[in-house]
């Protein structure tokens, strides 16, 4: 217990802390860039590197000859919004690409279905799948050949060819898998299933041996292949959690995420019948994350979890790459090594190094030497010394659930009474936040915010159980868990209870203004960002409902019930909101439709209520654009600074 003479230092150090810090403000465009180079991937030759370029107004393919990184050796150029989503290496001078299109800042790019495939040195390009079929070099054979695909496997040994996974439009009930020749742009139909958007688990001979994923009313559905018909798995066998992962090395036997009992799942090797299954590494509090593979034959070699600071734990502590992996660490303490790439030899290994305070940086190893070099940092304005910890912790809700909080410490302060944001992430439902770099986490930071993020029910990384804990439960348990998080922080004495406010993007921005409805007296103000806020407009607008997996995953999470939805819906319960609020939305979101702030700014001007607004035409889900990203963050900062801040 601290004397009193120790709680007047730590009083004197909070109360001097903003002069002490006020020069050790970094510029809001430090957190609105775009990282120029992301997603690297390694030749099989080992010769050249293919990146995702970003210029902050468009995407490129771009190539890279290893042996000087000054100068691209091709671009492929996308139209606006579009990007490379997937890069493979279909041989050591040809790529397929799958494309995606960047919606806002905060969805995740949305693949688009279309893959298309270049030579390295930028020639021969070609449309292989997609519903632009004109721009394919069999356009005249494939008129109606429109439909989704994604490369869903690459033979072990590079030859040109790819496995894709596809649903027709004309045949929304069938999911097919096809062997394709990049080069010759032909294909032939390996395997197929009459259930749309599966994937697929191919071995090294070609063969599909399971097809899985989630069905049209929105249930995890697995089959084996079985005499040449699919099988599908009954419960008993799928348990919690079953999602194969790849063939192994002796084509007899799988490795596989499983978990019998809904809990967190662990990583598995079983002959695929299910029978002869040995766990390799067993779940924690949360699932088996993150899988470390060695070169070819490929072989699981470390894991992590999926929740707190990410450690490797070796299966095989005695493998290479294990030796390898564990004295890379130790050169890089502190932060987490994951293995990206090899050449198709094993000589060179790209591999990637991350944290809480680094955005990540890239790296060549010659495996035979061990000569390292570093490629490029993926942020490299970024000063991870100026960058603030991240520290997962636990608590328990007031059910006695067991929940994770990530709390990221302002730079330089003391750790008592600080004025703090409540950080809800998106989804909600199978997402989670990570101890890994947050821009908004690190910028609240440095503007000497607290910020508490809460692993609430529902969210991803602990198993099937945990996340179904969220369905029906947006406006309640959910919300919960988030006040408990706050109450657990002032009552540990990282929060002042008297400066705490609530921001979020899309779920995030619903649950800023429900967690202030269900906790009154609790927060100060509130932030919603391209939020939701009419439950039951969910089903009328936006594009979740535009597709029958999509329906019935609104059915499945939010219920039908227009009484329940209107009981949790932020714009009817408006006049509950004791708060000033801020109000930021994109004009032509699609995923959160501009219609869902009007609603909240409608609900809030019809009770009275205090807000601010902020909208950019031409933003999607969360604004793209780098002068709207710096708009925004100014935004925020005044507002919490007039509210939490000194300014309060």
């Amino acid at each position: 217990m601290m004397n009193r003479f120790t709680q007047a230092v730590l009083c004197a150090a909070v109360l001097l802390a903003p002069a002490a810090m006020a020069a050790d403000l970094l510029p809001v465009e430090d957190f609105a860039r775009h990282p120029p180079l992301s997603m690297p991937r390694l030749s099989p030759d080992g010769q050249y590197l293919a990146v995702r370029w970003d210029d902050g107004d468009s995407h490129a393919l771009v190539v890279y000859r290893i042996s000087d990184m000054s100068k691209p050796a091709s671009m492929l150029h996308l139209p606006k919004y579009e990007l490379p989503l997937g890069i493979y290496w279909v041989a050591s001078d040809r790529l397929v690409v799958e494309k995606g299109k960047e919606f806002g800042s905060l969805d995740r790019p949305v693949y688009t279905g279309e893959i298309i495939a270049s030579d390295v040195d930028g020639k021969h390009q070609d449309y292989l799948y997609g519903y632009e079929v004109r721009f394919s070099s069999r356009s005249g054979t494939r008129g109606t050949d429109r439909g989704f695909g994604f490369v869903d496997g690459l033979p072990d040994k590079a030859n040109g060819h790819f496995y894709m996974a596809a649903t027709s439009w004309s045949s929304h009930d069938t999911s097919a898998l096809y062997d394709v020749d990049a080069s010759a742009n032909t294909r032939h139909l390996v395997a197929d299933i009459g259930i749309g958007n599966m994937g697929f688990l191919i071995g090294d001979d070609g063969r599909a041996r399971y097809a899985y994923g989630r069905n049209d009313a929105f249930n995890y559905v697995v089959y084996h292949r079985e005499n040449d018909r699919w099988k599908q798995l009954p419960p008993s066998q799928i348990g919690g959690t079953f999602s194969p992962v790849e063939v192994a090395p002796d084509e007899r036997h799988i490795y596989a995420y499983y978990d019998a009992g809904g809990g967190p799942a662990s990583l598995v090797e079983q002959d695929e019948s299910g029978s002869a299954r040995t766990v390799l590494a067993s779940a924690g509090f949360g699932n088996v994350g993150d899988i470390e593979w060695t070169a070819l034959p490929r072989q699981p070699f470390a894991t992590t979890h999926q929740t707190g600071v990410p450690q490797a734990s070796y299966i095989d502590p005695n493998l290479p790459a294990a030796k390898l992996h564990r004295a890379l660490s130790l050169k890089f303490p502190g932060q987490y090594v994951h293995f990206v790439d090899y050449s198709e030899d094993g000589g060179q290994l790209l591999f990637s190094v991350t944290s809480d305070r680094n955005p990540g940086s890239y790296f060549l190893i010659d495996t035979h030497t061990y000569k390292v070099r570093k490629l490029f940092d993926r942020a490299p304005w970024i000063d991870p010394a100026k960058m603030a910890e991240r520290r997962p912790l636990h608590f328990k809700a007031s059910d006695g659930r067991e929940l994770e909080a990530i709390l990221t410490l302002p730079p330089g302060r003391t750790e008592t009474n600080l004025p703090m944001v409540l950080l809800p992430h998106g989804g909600p439902i199978g997402i989670s936040g990570d101890w890994f770099y947050d821009d908004d986490a690190q910028f609240l930071a440095n503007r000497g915010y607290l910020v508490l993020q809460v692993n609430y029910r529902g969210s991803g990384g602990r198993g099937e159980d945990f996340q179904e804990a969220g369905y029906l439960k947006w406006g309640t348990g959910i919300q919960q868990d988030l006040i408990d998080g706050v109450r657990w922080a002032i009552a540990q004495h990282y929060a002042d209870r008297s400066r705490i406010c609530a921001y979020g993007g899309s779920f995030g921005g619903y649950s800023a203004m429900m967690t202030v409805i269900r906790a009154p007296g609790m927060f100060k103000c509130a932030i919603g960002y391209a939020g939701v806020y009419d439950l039951k407009m969910m089903y009328k607008k936006g594009d979740v409902r535009e597709s029958r997996s999509g329906r019935s995953y609104l059915t499945t999470v939010i219920g039908r019930d227009d009484a329940d939805l209107d009981a949790n819906s932020p714009d009817k319960l408006a006049d509950r909101i004791d708060v000033p609020v801020l109000l930021v939305h994109g004009e032509d979101d699609q995923r959160a439709p501009f219609a869902q702030a009007k609603a909240m700014r409608a609900a809030l001007d019809a009770a009275h209520k205090p807000y601010e607004w902020m909208s950019r035409p031409g933003e999607g889900h969360g604004f793209y654009n780098e002068k709207n990203r710096v708009d925004f963050y100014n935004a925020l900062q005044a507002f919490l600074e007039k509210h939490i801040g000194k300014g309060a």
